[in-house]
């Protein structure tokens, strides 16, 4: 469902410096569009919207995340409405398609905080292939979630059947064709059913 290339470019003047707060406005204001601003050039990107069967396909990994998430109770969930402003990051903010924030680094985030961007990286971030997606961009932004402190982050693509498992310090996993992934690793007991996705 992520979409890495932009529909459009702003360029934004040198005399106009957007810092995060002016910039969530301008987000909240142009709430029918999705924004990220390119951290390196200053450019803000008016980012495309994805099709109805990218959305229902991540509505569904959203709904198994919602319901492990619920029954576990240690972290909180997000969509691809949420925003994450961390430090380093190539585009502020980075949206994953889903993420899992653990309660230990959500609390470190003042509660006034939360309404806007997250200073803080989740600990498990999904990004969701779209039909009119580029594989390469996709697979830049999750190695992109890992060097920001993400401790595990699915790439799931649909047009081939295949999910890329990502994780700090280890080489990325290629699973074909699978029926089910684990989030043992930091989700524990959370098993996507991926024939819901497929």
């Amino acid at each position: 469902m992520s979409s890495c290339t932009p529909f459009a470019i702003l360029e934004i003047p040198p005399s106009i410096s957007l810092d995060e707060e002016q910039f969530f406005d301008l987000c909240a204001t142009n709430r029918n569009v999705r924004l990220e601003r390119d951290t390196k050039t200053g450019e803000v990107l008016i980012m495309v919207p994805t099709g109805w069967e990218s959305s229902k396909r991540n509505s569904k990994f959203v709904v198994q995340l919602g319901i492990w998430s619920e029954k576990d109770g240690t972290g909180e969930i997000s969509d691809s409405n949420g925003g994450y402003a961390i430090a380093g990051a190539s585009r502020n903010p980075m949206t994953p398609d889903a993420a899992w924030i653990s309660l230990t680094r959500l609390n470190t985030v003042p509660q006034e905080q939360r309404a806007k961007f997250l200073p803080v990286c989740p600990d498990f971030v999904m990004e969701l292939r779209s039909p009119s997606d580029n594989l390469k961009p996709l697979q830049e932004k999750m190695e992109e979630w890992i060097e920001l402190g993400a401790r595990l982050g699915w790439l799931i693509d649909p047009t081939t059947c295949t999910v890329y498992v990502y994780q700090p310090e280890k080489p990325v996993e290629r699973l074909d064709n699978p029926t089910s992934v684990s989030g043992d690793r930091v989700l524990k007991g959370f098993v996507l059913d991926l024939t819901a996705i497929w």
